[in-house]
């Protein structure tokens, strides 16, 4: 017999105390968790549905295992099993950390377990941002280079594009250098606003504006300055072998003359940008 969908409340929040109700007296179930906007103060809307996880035991442990992606106006069910849960939000599924960064555990039947585990998943640790941003760091120095390149040779359409493309590594770059989770794009604002990165060059009045502009139009000027502002951060996080690998080409990249051949692949080991 099939597993019975959530029953429908009147709103949102009696749709998902039932469902809380009903997962509570199931012994398979040793976890739930709240994320998306209703963790996000202030951003939940008319429209607003309850994220919620589900943790199992073990697959199969319970009925609820058949809701997996059940969704509703009200209800959005992902149900997975405690080790999967461990190693959600780490790669390949690095896209779904910050899901978990203010969520909010409503049942923990682990003795503190599965908060521990959600606890991990909130920031980056030491490794973590290290790797993560000296990697994001040489895509975004790669898309930008291209970009300037292109409209430095008068194909400014391409070089929009490039510009466009540059901007994802940019955030995940500066994030990953605070050892932070780069939030996905509808909650950008929200972080920014109450967790700022701790330095004017990145407040939201000033970041967002410039995000806008490279991505309305890739103004070189523009791409310049936010490269401007990135490069000490990088140095100071140890992240200059990454940048130096760039040799003379960065020259482009800050506005300044020499920029072009002798740049990447005159170092070590490098194979230098592609398709330059």
């Amino acid at each position: 017999m099939p597993t019975p969908p959530p029953v429908l409340g009147d709103g949102p929040d009696d749709t998902v105390a039932a469902f809380v109700r009903r997962a509570c007296d199931d012994p398979g179930v040793v976890g739930l968790v709240l994320s998306g906007s209703q963790v996000h103060d202030g951003m939940p809307t008319v429209r607003s549905d309850h994220d919620l996880h589900v943790v199992l035991r073990e697959w199969g442990a319970s009925p609820l295992s058949e809701l997996d992606g059940f969704r509703s106006g009200h209800l959005d069910l992902v149900v997975l099993t405690l080790e999967e849960f461990r190693r959600r939000g780490f790669p390949p599924e690095a896209w779904s950390r910050y899901a978990y960064v203010h969520a909010e555990v409503l049942l923990d039947r682990l003795d503190g377990g599965i908060t521990a585990i959600l606890d991990r998943k909130r920031t980056l640790d030491d490794e973590e941002a290290h790797t993560t941003a000296a990697g994001c760091l040489d895509a975004y120095v790669n898309q930008t280079y291209r970009s300037l390149k292109s409209y430095r040779d008068g194909r400014e359409t391409l070089g929009h594009l490039d510009a466009a493309e540059s901007v994802p590594y940019a955030l995940e770059t500066l994030f990953a250098l605070h050892r932070r989770v780069r939030p996905y794009n509808k909650y950008l604002r929200w972080e920014l606003e109450r967790r700022p990165l701790g330095d004017e060059r990145w407040d939201v009045g000033r970041l967002l504006p410039v995000v806008r502009r490279i991505l309305a139009d890739g103004d070189p000027e523009t791409q310049r300055a936010l490269f401007r502002d990135i490069e000490p951060l990088a140095r100071a996080a140890g992240h200059g072998p990454v940048l130096d690998a760039w040799g003379g080409d960065l020259g482009l990249l800050r506005g300044v003359s020499g920029g072009g051949p002798g740049g990447r692949a005159g170092f070590p080991g490098s194979s230098g940008p592609s398709g330059t």
